[in-house]
């Protein structure tokens, strides 16, 4: 007998809905523990990711700010170009050496000109400045040779400590203890910025820029990482999209219900449960051992994060075409439909939207993946860019996102860690585009019926 059967005619027994008996309020009193319960799971998983993201944020952010130096420099062209030819492969042959003393020399004229005084060596004054400056300085006159014999203006990094002083990371404390800065350099620093010759603004070179050494924390840049990480992407959606659906038609609209295909369906769903590093190892074992494709190339890393895909995109596409109505099938085929026409005319459509969810998604998945990437040699210390896909680019060197990011960790200048969060904050953005993609296109795919 239920609570309701049990009241009265009139309504008002023991067991009326309007008098809660001691079962009822137990049951009630559990429900809302439980209630309560998944209430303090969800704040505790929201506060969690917050803290994560904060964690990130104030770490990463100023990894999107530099600190430059505004500097005059002369190029005099009986050091640069004594030949007066303005040749570039012959200008080459002067190496960063012979820009060095231009930029030291320009950053102690430009003091003098604007009145700064120091009692700082010019080797000290020109410590202030990156290494990676000279080589920018180098660059820039082998791509205009005119400017050679004038002076110009240069927006010079400024080197990691300094850098790190106006991002708090440096002190006058640590520098004190640190044999690469000193106070006097810092307060240096202060006078230039008071001047309009120091300052800070959007560091474009972060989303350009190859990788640096551990003496260059400031230069470092996710350029070729982001280039790597999408040619992989390229090979994986090229891949992974056209076998997986395929694959998926078949097994759940054209193949037979046996042994053969419980095993392969099986085995598929123990694939998607397989650790990213199993895959690693066989990427290592067939495509470089036994097909002698390069390592850190982008053509290996592709093939190795395809078979990482594949189940994924496989059992989401399986999932999509399972979830169209059997009438829809059934009433193709009643108006004279071939089995093949019915799913490529009428089910896939229906599908498409299930199918590009699971397969964005599967990207996302792949292009978070660091250890499959590390066996094949992706963490590999890379400056060159690789070339197009034309042109052969798919089998140059190359790195990715998550391998970069686990590489900086590595390094023991702070610096270095700052440009893993924001690394990080890049990656994050890419993933949060990916699946906003996937969102917006089930939405505009859905039908309902």
């Amino acid at each position: 007998m239920t609570d309701v059967t049990a009241a009265g005619p009139t309504g008002a027994g023991k067991g009326s809905l309007l008098n809660q008996d001691d079962r009822t309020g137990k049951r009630n009193r559990a429900e809302g523990r439980f209630k309560m319960y998944g209430l303090i799971a969800v704040c505790i998983g929201i506060g969690m990711l917050v803290l994560l993201l904060i964690s990130i944020l104030s770490n990463g952010l100023s990894s999107f700010q530099q600190t430059t130096l505004r500097i005059q420099v002369d190029l005099p062209e009986d050091k640069l170009d004594k030949s007066g030819v303005r040749d570039p492969s012959v200008m080459s042959k002067v190496t960063t050496f012979g820009y060095a003393p231009l930029l030291r020399d320009g950053l102690v004229a430009t003091l003098a000109a604007n009145g700064i005084e120091t009692e700082l060596s010019d080797k000290d004054v020109a410590e202030l400045i990156s290494d990676e400056s000279v080589a920018q300085l180098r660059n820039r006159v082998l791509a205009n040779p005119d400017v050679i014999g004038t002076t110009i203006e240069v927006n010079a990094l400024a080197s990691g400590r300094i850098d790190g002083y106006y991002k708090d990371r440096v002190t006058m404390a640590s520098a004190e203890r640190d044999s690469n800065i000193s106070p006097e350099q810092l307060q240096l620093a202060d006078r230039l910025k008071e001047a309009g010759l120091l300052g800070t603004s959007f560091n474009w070179l972060f989303f350009t820029a190859p990788d640096a050494s551990d003496t260059r924390p400031e230069a470092a840049g996710l350029g070729v990482a982001i280039l790597g990480s999408l040619y992989m992407m390229l090979i994986v959606l090229v891949l992974a999209l056209p076998i997986g659906v395929a694959a998926s038609i078949y097994l759940e609209e054209f193949a037979p219900q046996n042994r053969w295909t419980d095993l392969i369906e099986v085995n598929i769903s123990n694939l998607a449960a397989v650790p990213s590093i199993v895959f690693g190892i066989l990427g290592l074992a067939i495509f470089i051992n036994f097909a002698g494709l390069p390592q850190s190339a982008p053509i290996v890393g592709g093939l190795v994060l395809t078979l990482m895909t594949l189940p994924t995109i496989i059992i989401a596409t399986r999932a999509a075409l399972k979830a169209v109505p059997p009438s829809i099938r059934d009433a193709a085929l009643g108006l004279g439909a071939s089995k093949m026409q019915s799913v490529f005319h009428h089910v896939l459509p229906l599908a498409m939207p299930g199918i590009l969810t699971g397969t964005i998604i599967g990207l996302a998945q792949a292009l978070g993946e660091t250890a499959p990437l590390l066996l094949i040699g992706m963490v590999a210390f890379v400056r060159e860019y690789p070339d197009s896909p034309l042109d052969g680019g798919f089998f140059d060197p190359a790195t990715a996102l998550p391998v970069q990011i686990f590489n900086w960790t590595q390094r023991s200048d702070p610096a270095f860690v700052e440009r893993a969060s924001g690394a990080i904050i890049v990656l994050l953005l890419f993933l949060l585009v990916m699946n906003l993609t996937a969102i917006f296109l089930r939405r505009k795919f859905e039908r309902r019926w």
